[in-house]
């Protein structure tokens, strides 16, 4: 199969404001016109609310990297996922976003990476051990098996549970309901001042996201119990939760690692899960790529160090997050009026970055649409590399799991093309959307059939 990956039909240039709005609200990729994928900026007025994208590679540097103090997360961003966030590192700014990060990096170093790799490659056991049932060529929907693989990495590596345990299925199969109806932006995020625009959220959002944190405020406690017994599991959640900020000496309240844990499930689940998918979908879709992934896995025997033996393997997760970013569009404000090319901004203005259309953007990259695995080992991209692409963001906001992330991405898709080969199903073609990440409408449906050995 030589055909483009799918990418949704962007919007016509001009169209009335509600119109965009409706269209936004249905799926913020498609709402976006195709001038977006060569512009290096394109500024939104509407009498709500003005706005600058931003492709340009020294204003991208500017706003996450040489100044970023000057533009912190838009408070906005939280009016869609507030309500199971809180306060937590993905949404805070300034001293108190500085003091999380304090705390939480340090779970996340090369060192600490090493201890959460049995849990991942336990999980991806588990994963190909569940898909055996499902391996008899039949169409089959791998984004559910995604999902619940990554789930299960991140109960195993954050609380030492495998997703078997009843709390942790409870939390999977609220938060998948929970990502369906809750977009990762909605437009309350671009209307300041109206009160009534909770009403953008869809049926059952609040719901969800209350007892998901009921079910984290329950795992946080038995956690905190068994610290102060002494009892506790060396992971990522105990480590977190034992740290103290080197400046103030203070630890997480319980109130404050339930935000940190939900931000943990969802940069870590869900990220991950829709990532994973849509690279299954892209190696269905390029069997010779498969096999090379495939030949990689053969090598792989569960140990850390065969992480090195799996380049063609992270090439294609890499690939993978370039053309399906889990995290499509992230949104900063301006604190103080500003120039950005020859353009004023005033203060306040919305700062749209956009890992959807810059990974695509066809002035940085060569063949932007297409699936080139390659691509990483060619010195002519490294421009590229650097300038057009941030799949966990950059600078002092970049992903404090960012390289959690790509262990995890690399062995699962490992184990499961070892096990396993993906083949796309005739006629179906998966359109992708945005909600609480990067999804395809419907779901991607591939045939899956045992590996001859």
């Amino acid at each position: 199969m030589t055909d483009l990956p799918p990418k949704p039909v962007p919007r016509a240039d001009k169209v009335s404001l509600w119109r965009y709005m409706r269209l936004f609200r249905q799926d913020i990729l498609s709402a976006q016109p195709a001038r977006l994928y060569r512009a290096w900026m394109a500024e939104f007025r509407t009498p709500f609310f003005r706005s600058f994208m931003i492709n340009d590679p020294a204003l991208l540097r500017e706003v996450l990297k040489d100044n970023p103090d000057a533009y912190p997360k838009s408070d906005r961003i939280g009016a869609g996922l507030r309500p199971l966030l809180g306060e937590s590192v993905f949404l805070t700014n300034g001293a108190v976003w500085k003091a999380q990060r304090r705390i939480i990096d340090p779970a996340f170093e090369g060192g600490r990476l090493r201890d959460t790799f049995p849990g991942i490659v336990a999980a991806g056991q588990a994963g190909c051990t569940r898909l055996n049932a499902m391996a008899d060529g039949t169409p089959q929907m791998i984004d559910a098996e995604a999902s619940h693989v990554a789930a299960d990495v991140i109960f195993r590596t954050l609380f030492s549970i495998p997703i078997e345990d009843a709390t942790a299925q409870e939390v999977y199969l609220r938060f998948q309901a929970y990502q369906q109806a809750q977009p990762i932006l909605n437009l309350a995020a671009f209307l300041p001042g109206l009160h009534w625009m909770p009403r953008f959220f869809r049926g059952g959002v609040r719901a969800q996201a209350r007892a998901i944190r009921r079910l984290i405020a329950d795992l946080t406690q038995a956690r905190l119990d068994q610290i102060a017994a002494g009892a506790a599991p060396d992971d990522l959640a105990t480590k977190i939760m034992t740290t103290p900020d080197p400046q103030t000496g203070k630890t997480f309240t319980k109130a404050e690692m339930i935000d940190q844990v939900a931000i943990f499930f969802l940069a870590g689940h869900e990220t991950s899960a829709s990532a994973l998918a849509w690279a299954l979908y892209l190696l269905a879709t390029h069997p010779d790529w498969q096999d090379k992934v495939a030949a990689e896995a053969a090598q792989f025997t569960g140990n850390f160090s065969d992480l090195s033996k799996l380049p063609v393997t992270r090439d294609v997760f890499r690939e993978a997050l370039r053309l399906y970013p889990p995290v499509p569009m992230m949104v900063r404000e301006a604190s103080k009026p500003t120039i950005f090319r020859q353009r004023r901004v005033p203060q306040g203005a919305q700062i749209v970055l956009s890992p959807w259309h810059l990974h695509r953007h066809e002035r940085i990259w060569d063949n932007p649409d297409g699936f080139d695995p390659a691509r990483w080992q060619d010195p002519a991209t490294k421009t590229a590399q650097r300038d057009g692409y941030m799949p966990f963001s950059a600078g002092p906001r970049v992903c404090t799991g960012a390289g959690f992330a790509m262990i995890e991405g690399v062995v699962l898709l490992a184990q499961l093309v070892g096990q396993f080969h993906f083949a796309h199903v005739e006629g179906q073609v998966p359109v992708p959307a945005a909600h609480l990440t990067v999804r395809a409408q419907g779901g991607i449906s591939l045939r899956i059939t045992p590996r001859t050995k």
